[in-house]
Formats: structure tokens, sequence, C-alpha cells
């Protein structure tokens, strides 16, 4: 019971955390077979793949994978997208990312702003409509985005030297930023690197800005990102 109760205590803290910089990193929160079996499951699964000559780099639409839309309704998953965004949050994307010596170029500073739908709605200040790997995405409005959290389980120890995600902790507070505030903002702003061991996750809002460097010593930084949003942020039938 004592030990629950540290685990419930260290939780609660991470939890406060998150909420003032927008992201925090919770270890251990997926163990090393399920790891092992996720992987496995990637490499053979049919999904829309993104390629710099053999070297995989990126994969959309892993929901429709069943092994992964189960990982993302799974306790351990959604027990920390629940303490965030409340019960009935549900999984609206999926995608996985490495950095591979073929795939290794830097990622600018950037939000998050689209959201993946099921089908394509004609509704104000609902804009830039795109489809992606077949599935129709749109930037939603500010108060979609601020419903909405992300979860990047690493699949791999990521350190300084393998291009780990870096952010600027409280920007997700803000609102959409043109491409001169955020440069203002990054150079007066103090960065964290998001660092941790296979199996930990990444918790963090869309809004908040986030890069990544060109790895030093390129080896595998393989994530799965999932994006959830609140019940009631949209319509139950936009998700895709």
């Amino acid at each position: 019971a004592g030990s629950q109760g540290h685990r419930e205590s260290d939780r609660r803290a991470v939890i406060e955390t998150f909420a003032r910089d927008g992201f925090c990193i919770v270890p251990n929160v997926v163990d090393g077979l399920v790891i092992a079996d996720l992987i496995a499951v990637l490499e053979g699964a049919n999904v829309t793949r993104s390629r710099r000559g053999e070297d995989v780099f990126g994969a959309r639409n892993l929901l429709m994978v069943p092994e992964i839309r189960e990982l993302a309704n799974s306790i351990a998953l959604l027990d920390l997208v629940h303490q965030v965004l409340g019960a009935g949050a549900a999984p609206s994307r999926g995608i996985f990312f490495d950095k591979t010596p073929g795939a290794n170029w830097p990622v600018a500073w950037h939000q998050d702003l689209t959201l993946a739908v099921r089908a394509r709605c004609e509704t104000p200040r609902w804009t830039n409509w795109t489809v992606k790997g077949g599935i129709n995405h749109v930037n939603p409005p500010i108060s979609v985005l601020q419903n909405m959290l992300t979860l990047r389980l690493m699949l791999d120890d990521c350190d300084s030297d393998n291009g780990p995600l870096r952010v600027l902790p409280g920007s997700h507070l803000l609102d959409r930023l043109s491409r001169d505030d955020i440069l203002k903002l990054c150079a007066s702003g103090t960065e964290r690197e998001c660092l941790g061991k296979t199996g930990s996750v990444i918790m963090m809002r869309p809004l908040l800005l986030h890069a990544s460097s060109p790895a030093r010593n390129p080896r595998h930084r393989r994530v799965v990102h999932l994006e959830y949003v609140a019940r009631g942020a949209i319509p139950a039938s936009l998700l895709s």
C-alpha cells in the first residue's frame, strides 16, 4: 500500500508539472516485451510510410493497426490521458517517427495545429483542409487544440546525442503563433530536451513549441505519437 501511495504521489507531481510546463516525461509506462511486440508489428503493418532511400523515417494511419489502437486505448495510456482531458477522451491520430542516418534532418520550432478527422465538414474557423495518407486533416479552432493531448511513446532510449525532442516550457499557454513570434520566443526562452528510456512517455500539449536537431550519433529514435481529444471538444462522428 505504501508503494502504491508513493506512485500515486509521484504521478500527481508529474501532472502538476505538466499543467505548468505543457509537457512532462513519465518513465516506465510500457514494458519492454510490449515494446518489442510493437516494433515487430510496425515493421509489418500496412500503413502509409515515409522513406528516404531504404530508411523509413515516418508512418501515418497507425490507428488502423489493431495493436496500435489497442495500445492507444490501454489502461496505461488512458490513465495519463484522463488525468488531463477527463474521462471519455479518445485517440484521434497515430503517427510513427524515427531518426536514422539516412533521415537525420532538423525539425524547426513549431506547434502542432492539425486534427485528423473522419470526414470533411465545412465549418467556420476550421481551415486548411488537406488529405494525408487518405485521412482528412484540418486546423481546428484554438479551443479544440486546447482540449487535446499528445503522448509520445519511446520505443528506444533517447539521449542528447540522438536528436531528442526539444520543447519551450510554458509556450502551450499562448495562442497560435506567427513565425516571427516563434523566433522571438525561442531566442528569449529556455528550451528543454526530452530524454528518456525505452517505454517512457512524453506527454505534451499540441500548442507547445517543439523542435529537434539532427542526431550527433544517429541511431533509431523510434516514437509512436498518439493524439487524443477530450470528449465533447468535437462531434464524435469526426474522430478518425
